[in-house]
Formats: C-alpha cells, structure tokens, sequence
C-alpha cells in the first residue's frame, strides 16, 4: 500500500475515532497487568500510548480501543481482543498467538518501518469477522480461524486510491477462510495448504503461485482470480467453485 494510502487512511480513521485521550498511562497499564490475574482492561481507551515490549499474555482487552497504540514487540498470546479496535496500531512483531481478535478493527495498520522488520504473528489467532486493511506480507496466519472476515477491498469507499490487504508469501496453512472476503487481495505465493476457503470470495484476487494443495474450495468465487502458476492439486469442491471458466491464467494452473 503507497505510504501516501497509509496516512489518508488514518487520518481519516483519527476523525473517525472520537478519541480524545486514553483513559490510563502506559505506567498504570504496565503496573496492572504485572498482577497474578489476568489484567481487565476491557473496554478501556488505550490509544495512541507506546505500549511497546509490553507483556498482556492472557489479558481481558474487549472493545478496548489501541487506536494508533505502539504494540512492537508486545506479547497479546491468548489475549481477548474481540470488538477491539486496532485501526492505525503499530503492530511490528506482534504476538498474537491464539489470540481473540473476533470482530476486531485491523484497518491501516503499521507494520513496516522502524529497525523492526517482523511482520505480526497471527497463529492460530481467531480472527473471524474482523476487518483488516493491512500489509501482511510473510506473516504467519497459520491453523488461524478467518472465517467471515472482510478481508477484500470496499470498493465502495475508494476516494482516497484502492486499499487492499496484501497477504504475499503469508503462511495461512489450514487456515478457516469460510465465508471470508478476499477480493481483490494479493496472495502471491501464499501457503494456502489445507486452508478451508468455503464460499469464500475470491474475486480478482492474485493467487499467482500460491499453494492450495488439498485445500477446500466449495463454493468459493474465483471470478477474475490470476491462478498463474497456483497449485490446484489435491483440491475439494473444484466441480463446484464458481467463476472458474473466468478466471486469468487458469491453464497456467498445476492440478
């Protein structure tokens, strides 16, 4: 995404935030979560603080707000961060294994910049319903659940120059992207094997070398997909997959 993107986008996402301050220090934050308990936080106003290195492993972060919060290195394993927004947070090397990010706000997030080079670790995380505008390049989406996720471009709201996710060489083996929005994203050499991509929508998206072996594609839509090089093999539901016979490149395909 050209850097230009990156800060309309938050500026916009700032107007949009209604965030006047948060509701407690990085001091406080750090000095609660040092407790034997998992630290609540839910609900709280947490943006724009340097939280950076921060251990929240198991902390309660529920329709918290991290909006333009720095999280480098921070570790979030198994921390609850359904309905959290997240939009403009600095996510470089991020931990969040197995984490709830459920219905969670990941719009323009920053991931690149800094002397850290990492790319956030979504293992296993459930990500399911959540919208994400992001450059996540190499990361590891591994066993992640991102089913239902808006993970596509809103082409309706492009004034500012197309935004889309870019999920290039990601590692989304046995990934659920049932029902998941994916169009026009870039998953170039991406490792979709075992993924689960029923009913996912697939529009456009660059598939160009990506690796589906054994994955499912019931009912998913690959209308306009580059399928250059990708690898079918293996694959469930293909008889069913609709927009096939549109798709870009599709005898270029190994199956």
């Amino acid at each position: 995404m050209p850097v230009q993107h990156i800060v309309w986008a938050s500026a916009l996402l700032l107007a949009a935030s209604g965030s006047w301050g948060a509701d407690m220090t990085a001091e406080e934050i750090r000095e609660r979560l040092g407790t034997s308990q998992p630290a609540q936080l839910a609900g709280k106003d947490l943006s724009d603080l340097d939280l950076s290195r921060t251990d929240f492993q198991q902390a309660n972060l529920s329709g918290s707000s991290l909006f333009g919060t720095k999280l480098v290195l921070s570790n979030l394993a198994g921390a609850d961060l359904s309905n959290a927004n997240l939009n403009g947070a600095w996510l470089m090397g991020t931990n969040f294994t197995d984490a709830n990010l459920s219905n969670a706000m990941l719009m323009s997030v920053v991931i690149v910049g800094g002397e850290v080079k990492q790319r956030p670790n979504f293992s296993r995380a459930n990500l399911s319903g959540a919208r994400i505008i992001a450059e996540l390049d190499g990361a590891n989406l591994s066993g992640a659940n991102l089913s239902k996720a808006h993970v596509g471009v809103n082409i309706k709201n492009q004034g500012m120059g197309q935004m889309r996710t870019n999920l290039t060489g990601a590692d989304l083996s046995g990934a659920n992207l049932s029902g998941a929005d994916l169009n026009r994203s870039l998953l170039l050499f991406a490792n979709l094997k075992g993924a689960d991509l029923t009913g996912a929508n697939l529009f456009r998206v660059d598939l160009s070398g990506a690796d589906l072996t054994g994955a499912e594609l019931n009912g998913a839509d690959l209308t306009e997909a580059d399928l250059s090089g990708t690898i079918l093999k293996n694959v469930r539901g293909l008889e069913t997959v609709k927009g096939l016979d549109k798709a870009a490149n599709r005898d270029r395909a190994i199956y």
